[in-house]
């Protein structure tokens, strides 16, 4: 659950490798990030708290994602409360994703790729951030060193490079310790539009594992709050799980 991959809970990044920090490039450090250990299957039952304008949201969803070892991920976010609607997410290496969404209602609509940049369930996550990502698409840049909470991170800059883009470029701020991302900054028109940091990390079953993800927009635009309150890695799932006609 990180985000050089995926972002927030749907990206998991970790591996300790030892290397002096000046013969590295942007790109080895995301490549060495995207390396880490990460699970065949994920469930997970999170808390997603809304802040806006003083008022305070709070959603319960079902997150289930199997990765392909083909680049094919698919990922299912079903929420319990307080509608019950279902996002899915199927992933391809050198394409952009697919994502349908089920609305209360029953009706399953696609969501178009100019649409991605839209609020997801009124959240400071658009659909664009809970999609998967190919690092191939984007050219990285070492800016330097920063501490994140304590926590000394290379500050790597990424610019997509190929297919549409939601944002001008993002900041990865990924732990030299771990490999893992500690926080993304997200700009556009040349201005910090938002963050996202992983907080609460642990590890479990060998994963490193943010149990809090907090997006925050810039200024006093409020915060989503992801919380996990369970984690189960590489349970058996079925391929039909995944499929769009299970929606309806």
């Amino acid at each position: 659950m990180n985000a050089v991959k995926k972002v927030a809970v749907f990206t998991l990044l970790g591996l300790v490798v030892h290397a002096s920090a000046f013969a590295l490039t942007g790109r080895d450090i995301v490549d060495r990030s995207d390396a880490i250990a990460s699970p065949d299957t994920a469930t997970s039952e999170v808390v997603m708290e809304i802040q806006k304008k003083g008022r305070l949201t709070e959603k319960t969803f079902t997150l289930t994602a199997t990765n392909g070892d083909d680049g094919e991920d698919r990922a299912l976010i079903s929420f319990h409360s307080p509608s019950r609607i279902k996002l899915l997410t199927h992933t391809h290496k050198g394409k952009d994703d697919d994502q349908w969404l089920q609305m209360s209602s029953g009706k399953v609509k696609r969501i178009t790729q100019s649409s991605k940049k839209k609020a997801f369930v009124n959240s400071h996550f658009t659909y664009e951030d809970i999609s998967s990502r190919d690092i191939d698409d984007y050219a990285y840049t070492l800016l330097g060193n920063e501490a994140v909470a304590g926590e000394p991170c290379y500050k790597v800059e990424s610019v997509r490079i190929r297919g549409k883009k939601v944002y001008e470029k993002t900041v990865l701020y990924i732990s030299e310790k771990d490999w893992f991302v500690r926080k993304i900054d997200f700009y556009s028109k040349g201005k910090l539009l938002k963050c996202l940091e992983n907080r609460a990390i642990r590890t479990v079953d060998g994963i490193l594992t943010p149990y809090e993800v907090v997006m925050s927009q810039a200024g006093k635009g409020g915060t989503t709050r992801l919380s996990l309150k369970k984690i189960d890695y590489n349970l058996p799932m079925k391929a039909t799980d995944f499929r769009k006609e299970s929606l309806r």
